[in-house]
This record gives C-alpha cells, sequence and structure tokens, in this order.
C-alpha cells in the first residue's frame, strides 16, 4: 500500500471485545511464554490524503495483564516489574507515521512503569468490512519488540545452564479490530 485507503479516513477507536493487546518472552532460553491486557482503550484518527498526519493511542489498565497464572500476574503487577500500583496505566502514543511498502510504521512514545521511551510499531492492515448491523470496522496488527530494561524493568534469575530466566527482549502484539465514529 502507497497510502491508507480513503475509506480509513476518520476516527477509529478499538473493539475491546474483539481485540488484543498482549506480548510474548522466552522463558528460561527454551519456551516462549504469553500474555495479554484485559483493560484498555485507544484509537487512531486517518487521514489518507496525509497519513503523516495520522496518529494513534492506546492506555492499558497496568493491572489487567492475564499470564494464565495468577502468581506470575501478581509479580508482573509488582515493583519488581511494572509497579501498578503506583503507575496503573500503560500509554502509547504516537508521534509519527510513515508508509513503509505495505506497512505503515508508527513511531511513538511508551510509558511502563512511570518510565518513556520511543517505540516504532509496525502494522499490517488487515482490511475495512461492514458488520450486520452497519457498523464499519477494520483489522490492524501491530507488532514490535522492545528490550525490558530500557524501561528499567531488570528483575531476572540465573540459571544453572546458562542464560536468565526471563528475555530482556519482550514482543508486542496488538490485534486490532476497530470501529468507525460516526
Amino acid at each position: 500500500m502507497s497510502a491508507f485507503p480513503a475509506d480509513l479516513t476518520g476516527t477509529w477507536t478499538i473493539d475491546e471485545g474483539h481485540s488484543t493487546v498482549g506480548f510474548a518472552v522466552k522463558h528460561a532460553v527454551v519456551a516462549t511464554t504469553r500474555g495479554k491486557f484485559t483493560s484498555y482503550s485507544g484509537g487512531a484518527t486517518i487521514d489518507a490524503a496525509s497519513p503523516e498526519s495520522s496518529s494513534i493511542w492506546v492506555e492499558i489498565d497496568a493491572a489487567s495483564v492475564d499470564t494464565g497464572n495468577e502468581q506470575r500476574d501478581g509479580h508482573l503487577k509488582s515493583p519488581d516489574f511494572w509497579n501498578a500500583e503506583e503507575n496503573p496505566k500503560i500509554t502509547f502514543k504516537s508521534t509519527s507515521v510513515k508508509i513503509a511498502g505495505d506497512e505503515v510504521v508508527t513511531t511513538g512514545d511508551l510509558t511502563i512503569g512511570g518510565k518513556t521511551n520511543a517505540v516504532d510499531i509496525t502494522w499490517e492492515f488487515g482490511g475495512v468490512a461492514k458488520d450486520p448491523w452497519g457498523n464499519v470496522k477494520a483489522g490492524f496488527e501491530g507488532t514490535a519488540t522492545i528490550n525490558r530494561s530500557d524501561w528499567g524493568i531488570t528483575w531476572n534469575a540465573a540459571l544453572e545452564t546458562g542464560g536468565f530466566l526471563i528475555s530482556d527482549k519482550v514482543k508486542l502484539v496488538l490485534e486490532i479490530e476497530a470501529g468507525k465514529q460516526a
């Protein structure tokens, strides 16, 4: 895509019931552990004629983490990771948007645990459709890889066999269905 399709112009809101905001990280060097957040909001304002003036934003309730393990979720909420009690929100707000071949890259400020760094999220556009009730929906899949240590998240444990319990590298995965606002 050399530009956004014209029907993307407008303001879009994340459909939380049909989206996933999650992450994946290597555990014990040999396996991947995945997690998601169950409470978040966000959207985008898209200008198909001038994609660089488009913007996106996401606000995540840090305490809504769900990895399928209550003990691990509690540890992630603790000061060892993002200290959800003192920093209840994880946020992303784009600062630039550019077209890169078939993908859209949004650069923006990602704040975790009260610390902010620039991150590039690469998006694939899934298409636009009208649901049976006449609502216009669009699909987007975004990915980024970050180093958690850039946010001061350094808790870890050494393994007897070498390496560490948790990788510094974390893959962010955003599978978004958004509804077009009237």
